[in-house]
């Protein structure tokens, strides 16, 4: 079993910056056999990819929605994966959620593609 316990999020005006933190925990886990996602889910709105550190190379795919304005990040070592978010936008506000899914190299823009999944850190971003 993987426990994902996400930190960071918070309110802030448009135009700032927050980074969210994923730790990873769990019996004989190694992080580098983990694509790592980051999704969010505003209200009334289905959840969204929003950006991926694959398992194999941790190549890093984008949203296009957040293309340019956010970062993912791993550190293995640290059973940690990241999210910098520049220039946010009121349709920013959402649920991240961080998720990761065991050696996955298909699908990595769909949620069913992931086994584990955080409780999710709420980010508002005022206009």
């Amino acid at each position: 079993q993987v426990q994902l316990v996400e930190s960071g999020g918070g309110l802030v005006q448009a135009g700032g910056s927050l980074r969210l933190s994923c730790v990873a925990s769990g019996v004989a886990f190694s992080m580098n056999m983990y694509t790592m996602g980051w999704f969010r889910q505003a209200p009334g709105k289905e959840r969204e990819f929003v950006a991926v550190s694959s398992w194999s190379g941790g190549s890093t795919v984008y949203a296009d929605s957040v293309k340019g304005r956010f970062t993912i990040a791993r550190d293995n070592a640290k059973t940690s994966v990241y999210l910098q978010m520049n220039t946010l936008k009121p349709e920013d506000t959402a649920v991240y959620y961080c998720a990761a899914g065991y050696r996955k190299n298909v699908g990595l823009g769909l949620h069913t593609t992931y086994t584990y999944w955080g409780q999710g850190t709420q980010v508002t971003v005022s206009s």
